[in-house]
This record gives structure tokens, C-alpha cells and sequence, in this order.
């Protein structure tokens, strides 16, 4: 479920909220595959089901990268901020992958919105984010991103 604010100072007034968590979608092999496909990156422990099986966590797992790049559709269901002339991605603070997403495990993002404050022109914010992989004991991804939304 999706939060929806109009313009900056309705984001501001979120600062310290939970955003809830996203719906769950599947990581496929095909999505791994496209994956690495357009990074170069055809590691067998991704790309390679037989050989991967065979390996340490007994199935084709996803690139972390791929997992850290499916935040921003994630985050798009828990917050929409309307309102606003540009949205940017503007970094990350930290990122860790506690545990391998195997190919057709399905992830969500759950979400807090730690902070807001104030740059020239718009605000900042902190997302505190998990990426949970169903039924998993670990998350797939624990990071703190920051976007800019300006006026």
C-alpha cells in the first residue's frame, strides 16, 4: 500500500514514519539472466542452473547488484510523492547483502523513512530499507538510501 504526499512539506511532516513493505515479486532466472546480460557479469554461480546447483548454495542465485536495483520499484509502491518538479536518486549510505536471493525466490522491500532535510532548492531523505526474501531467516539486502526532491 502505497503512501502518497503532495509536495515537500507534506514529506517533511513524514520524517521518522514506516512506509510499510512492498508487494513480493519473483526473482526468476530470466531476470538474472537479463541481469547479467547487461552488466557483463556471467558468473555460473548466477547464470549457470546445472553447474550452480552443484555450488554453495545449491541453486543459480541473483547478482547483489540486482537485488539492490529492484529498491527503486520496490520503493515506488511505499511512497509516491507527488507534486514535486524532479525526483533523484541520490546515493547510498550503506548497503550489505546478509543473504544470497536463489533464482525464483521472491523479495519485498520494507521500508522507514529515517529523515528529511533540507538541500537548496528541495530535501533529502533517508530511507531505511530491507530487502526480505520470503520464508528467509536473513534479509537479502539491508541498505540506507537518499533521494532529492525539488520544488
Amino acid at each position: 500500500m502505497s503512501i502518497t504526499v503532495n509536495g515537500i512539506d507534506e514529506l517533511r511532516k513524514l520524517a521518522g514514519s514506516d512506509l510499510g513493505a512492498s508487494e513480493w515479486i519473483e526473482v526468476t532466472q530470466e531476470r538474472i539472466n537479463t541481469f547479467a546480460d547487461a552488466t557483463g557479469d556471467h558468473q555460473w554461480i548466477h547464470v549457470d542452473p546445472e553447474k550452480a546447483a552443484e555450488g554453495p548454495f545449491g541453486a543459480p542465485i541473483a547478482h547483489g547488484y540486482l537485488t539492490l536495483s529492484l529498491f527503486i520499484p520496490l520503493f515506488t509502491e511505499l511512497l509516491d510523492v507527488e507534486g514535486v518538479s524532479t525526483k533523484v536518486n541520490y546515493g547510498l549510505n550503506k548497503v550489505r547483502f546478509p543473504s544470497p536471493v536463489k533464482a525464483g525466490s521472491k523479495i519485498r522491500l520494507v521500508g522507514k523513512l529515517a529523515s528529511v532535510e533540507d538541500v537548496p532548492g528541495g530535501v533529502q531523505i533517508t530511507v531505511d530499507g530491507t530487502i526480505e526474501i520470503e520464508g528467509g531467516a536473513k534479509p537479502a539486502a539491508v541498505l540506507q538510501s537518499l533521494s532529492r526532491f525539488y520544488a
